[in-house]
Protein backbone atom coordinates (compact mmCIF):
# COMPACT_ATOMS: atom_id res chain seq x y z
CA UNK A 1 0.00 0.00 0.00
CA UNK A 2 1.20 3.49 -0.76
CA UNK A 3 2.41 5.85 1.60
CA UNK A 4 -1.13 8.05 0.97
CA UNK A 5 -3.37 5.16 1.32
CA UNK A 6 -5.09 6.27 4.57
CA UNK A 7 -6.30 9.84 2.37
CA UNK A 8 -8.43 7.19 0.88
CA UNK A 9 -10.02 5.47 3.53
CA UNK A 10 -13.30 8.08 3.41
CA UNK A 11 -13.48 7.75 -0.52
CA UNK A 12 -12.54 10.07 -2.87
CA UNK A 13 -10.83 13.70 -0.68
CA UNK A 14 -12.71 16.28 -1.24
CA UNK A 15 -12.12 19.48 -3.36
CA UNK A 16 -10.68 21.67 -0.74
CA UNK A 17 -8.10 18.69 0.45
CA UNK A 18 -6.88 18.13 -2.99
CA UNK A 19 -6.20 21.55 -2.88
CA UNK A 20 -4.06 21.54 0.20
CA UNK A 21 -2.22 18.70 -0.50
CA UNK A 22 -0.98 20.23 -4.28
CA UNK A 23 -0.51 23.09 -2.13
CA UNK A 24 1.48 21.07 0.22
CA UNK A 25 3.73 18.88 -2.20
CA UNK A 26 4.27 22.88 -4.00
CA UNK A 27 5.50 24.13 -0.93
CA UNK A 28 8.03 21.29 -0.43
CA UNK A 29 9.31 20.91 -3.84
CA UNK A 30 9.75 24.70 -3.46
CA UNK A 31 11.73 24.44 -0.49
CA UNK A 32 13.71 21.33 -1.96
CA UNK A 33 14.92 23.21 -5.25
CA UNK A 34 15.94 26.36 -3.71
CA UNK A 35 17.82 24.51 -1.41
CA UNK A 36 19.58 21.80 -2.89
CA UNK A 37 18.97 22.93 -6.85
CA UNK A 38 16.87 21.35 -9.95
CA UNK A 39 19.52 18.61 -10.52
CA UNK A 40 19.63 17.16 -7.27
CA UNK A 41 15.95 17.60 -6.13
CA UNK A 42 13.59 13.78 -7.22
CA UNK A 43 10.32 13.37 -7.46
CA UNK A 44 10.99 10.61 -5.03
CA UNK A 45 12.13 12.42 -2.37
CA UNK A 46 9.58 15.01 -2.39
CA UNK A 47 6.79 12.45 -2.23
CA UNK A 48 8.42 10.99 1.44
CA UNK A 49 8.56 14.50 2.58
CA UNK A 50 5.07 14.98 1.69
CA UNK A 51 4.37 11.57 2.91
CA UNK A 52 3.15 10.35 -0.35
CA UNK A 53 3.23 7.83 -2.87
CA UNK A 54 5.09 9.39 -6.02
CA UNK A 55 1.85 8.47 -8.33
CA UNK A 56 -0.02 11.36 -6.02
CA UNK A 57 2.84 13.52 -6.94
CA UNK A 58 2.96 11.69 -10.87
CA UNK A 59 -0.80 12.05 -11.06
CA UNK A 60 -0.72 15.84 -10.91
CA UNK A 61 2.51 16.55 -13.12
CA UNK A 62 4.00 14.31 -15.29
CA UNK A 63 7.41 14.98 -14.50
CA UNK A 64 10.27 16.91 -12.53
CA UNK A 65 9.90 19.86 -15.37
CA UNK A 66 6.24 19.81 -15.07
CA UNK A 67 6.69 20.34 -11.17
CA UNK A 68 9.02 22.80 -11.42
CA UNK A 69 6.89 24.72 -14.06
CA UNK A 70 4.20 25.01 -11.43
CA UNK A 71 6.92 26.08 -8.59
CA UNK A 72 7.87 28.76 -10.76
CA UNK A 73 4.11 29.89 -11.61
CA UNK A 74 3.03 29.74 -7.46
CA UNK A 75 6.36 31.72 -6.47
CA UNK A 76 5.55 34.14 -9.51
CA UNK A 77 1.99 34.31 -8.70
CA UNK A 78 3.03 35.10 -5.14
CA UNK A 79 5.62 37.87 -5.94
CA UNK A 80 3.67 39.39 -8.35
CA UNK A 81 0.33 39.88 -6.24
CA UNK A 82 3.06 41.29 -3.10
CA UNK A 83 4.09 43.63 -5.82
CA UNK A 84 0.90 45.11 -6.34
CA UNK A 85 0.02 47.86 -8.34
CA UNK A 86 1.96 50.24 -10.04
CA UNK A 87 1.14 54.06 -10.58
CA UNK A 88 0.96 55.38 -13.74
CA UNK A 89 -1.05 58.49 -13.33
CA UNK A 90 2.22 60.51 -11.84
CA UNK A 91 5.57 61.38 -12.90
CA UNK A 92 7.58 59.05 -14.78
CA UNK A 93 10.01 59.04 -12.20
CA UNK A 94 7.87 58.85 -9.40
CA UNK A 95 6.57 55.72 -11.09
CA UNK A 96 9.63 54.54 -11.95
CA UNK A 97 10.10 54.78 -7.77
CA UNK A 98 7.20 52.99 -7.42
CA UNK A 99 8.16 50.35 -9.66
CA UNK A 100 11.68 49.79 -8.43
CA UNK A 101 10.50 49.72 -4.94
CA UNK A 102 8.21 46.72 -5.80
CA UNK A 103 10.72 45.14 -7.88
CA UNK A 104 13.34 45.34 -5.35
CA UNK A 105 11.19 43.93 -2.46
CA UNK A 106 10.18 41.05 -4.24
CA UNK A 107 14.24 40.59 -6.14
CA UNK A 108 16.01 40.75 -2.67
CA UNK A 109 14.23 38.34 -0.86
CA UNK A 110 15.79 35.01 0.03
CA UNK A 111 13.54 33.02 -1.93
CA UNK A 112 14.14 35.22 -5.29
CA UNK A 113 18.05 35.30 -4.73
CA UNK A 114 18.31 31.46 -4.50
CA UNK A 115 16.22 31.22 -7.48
CA UNK A 116 18.50 33.74 -9.23
CA UNK A 117 21.70 31.87 -8.02
CA UNK A 118 19.34 28.40 -9.69
CA UNK A 119 18.89 29.91 -13.26
CA UNK A 120 22.66 30.69 -13.22
CA UNK A 121 23.81 27.93 -11.85
CA UNK A 122 21.87 25.11 -14.09
CA UNK A 123 20.77 26.54 -17.19
CA UNK A 124 24.16 25.25 -18.85
CA UNK A 125 23.13 21.80 -17.88
CA UNK A 126 19.33 22.55 -18.48
CA UNK A 127 19.18 25.30 -20.76
CA UNK A 128 15.41 25.04 -20.85
CA UNK A 129 15.11 26.77 -17.01
CA UNK A 130 15.18 30.14 -18.08
CA UNK A 131 12.35 29.73 -20.77
CA UNK A 132 10.52 28.12 -18.04
CA UNK A 133 10.97 30.75 -15.91
CA UNK A 134 9.93 33.37 -18.74
CA UNK A 135 7.00 31.33 -19.58
CA UNK A 136 5.87 30.75 -15.92
CA UNK A 137 5.20 35.01 -15.97
CA UNK A 138 9.28 36.25 -15.10
CA UNK A 139 8.53 38.61 -17.60
CA UNK A 140 5.67 40.28 -16.19
CA UNK A 141 7.41 42.91 -13.93
CA UNK A 142 9.18 44.43 -17.56
CA UNK A 143 5.84 44.31 -19.23
CA UNK A 144 4.76 46.76 -16.68
CA UNK A 145 7.72 48.89 -17.00
CA UNK A 146 7.07 48.48 -20.62
CA UNK A 147 3.65 50.28 -20.06
CA UNK A 148 4.63 53.29 -17.90
CA UNK A 149 7.46 54.08 -21.16
CA UNK A 150 4.69 53.64 -23.28
CA UNK A 151 2.48 55.98 -21.19
CA UNK A 152 4.89 58.58 -20.32
CA UNK A 153 5.60 58.29 -24.50
CA UNK A 154 1.75 58.44 -24.89
CA UNK A 155 1.43 61.73 -22.75
CA UNK A 156 5.28 63.65 -24.13
CA UNK A 157 7.22 62.91 -21.34
CA UNK A 158 9.52 60.63 -23.46
CA UNK A 159 10.53 60.80 -27.33
CA UNK A 160 9.81 57.60 -29.02
CA UNK A 161 11.68 54.55 -28.27
CA UNK A 162 11.76 50.93 -28.11
CA UNK A 163 10.20 50.75 -24.97
CA UNK A 164 10.84 46.66 -24.37
CA UNK A 165 14.87 47.41 -25.46
CA UNK A 166 14.82 50.31 -22.50
CA UNK A 167 12.85 48.24 -20.02
CA UNK A 168 14.93 45.38 -19.71
CA UNK A 169 17.94 48.22 -19.80
CA UNK A 170 16.31 49.95 -16.55
CA UNK A 171 15.55 46.48 -15.14
CA UNK A 172 19.39 45.65 -15.24
CA UNK A 173 20.46 48.81 -14.06
CA UNK A 174 18.21 48.48 -10.89
CA UNK A 175 18.83 44.75 -9.93
CA UNK A 176 22.64 43.80 -10.90
CA UNK A 177 24.04 44.87 -8.33
CA UNK A 178 21.47 44.85 -5.29
CA UNK A 179 21.40 40.80 -6.48
CA UNK A 180 25.09 40.41 -7.14
CA UNK A 181 25.81 41.54 -3.30
CA UNK A 182 22.82 39.50 -1.94
CA UNK A 183 24.33 36.48 -3.51
CA UNK A 184 27.68 36.94 -1.27
CA UNK A 185 29.44 39.28 -3.96
CA UNK A 186 30.38 42.01 -2.10
CA UNK A 187 28.81 43.38 1.01
CA UNK A 188 25.29 43.17 0.92
CA UNK A 189 23.14 46.73 0.54
CA UNK A 190 21.46 47.84 3.84
CA UNK A 191 18.10 49.68 3.26
CA UNK A 192 19.70 53.14 3.15
CA UNK A 193 21.95 51.73 0.10
CA UNK A 194 19.56 50.08 -1.17
CA UNK A 195 17.11 53.50 -1.81
CA UNK A 196 20.36 55.59 -2.97
CA UNK A 197 21.04 52.55 -5.13
CA UNK A 198 17.60 52.57 -6.39
CA UNK A 199 17.36 56.77 -6.97
CA UNK A 200 21.18 56.66 -9.00
CA UNK A 201 19.68 53.87 -11.36
CA UNK A 202 16.31 56.16 -11.65
CA UNK A 203 18.28 59.59 -12.33
CA UNK A 204 20.73 57.52 -14.66
CA UNK A 205 18.05 55.90 -16.75
CA UNK A 206 16.63 59.42 -16.97
CA UNK A 207 19.67 61.19 -18.58
CA UNK A 208 20.60 59.03 -20.70
CA UNK A 209 17.24 57.86 -22.09
CA UNK A 210 16.13 60.88 -24.12
CA UNK A 211 19.90 61.60 -24.91
CA UNK A 212 21.38 58.37 -26.54
CA UNK A 213 19.77 56.05 -29.60
CA UNK A 214 18.72 52.63 -28.32
CA UNK A 215 19.15 49.54 -29.65
CA UNK A 216 15.42 48.60 -31.29
CA UNK A 217 14.10 45.04 -30.39
CA UNK A 218 15.29 44.06 -33.67
CA UNK A 219 18.96 45.10 -33.21
CA UNK A 220 18.91 43.77 -30.06
CA UNK A 221 17.83 39.85 -31.00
Amino acid sequence: MGADTPRRTGGRPTAQAAVRLETTILDQATKAFLAQGYAATTIEATARACGVAKRTIYARWSGKPALFRAVLEQLMARWMSAAGEWGGGESLEAALRAAADAILAVALTPEAIALHRLIIAESGRFPELPLMLQQAGASEGMARIVALLDHAIARGDLPPIDTAVAAEQFLHLLLVGPQRRAMGLGRPFDRQAIILWRDNAIKLFLSGIGALRLLTSAEWC
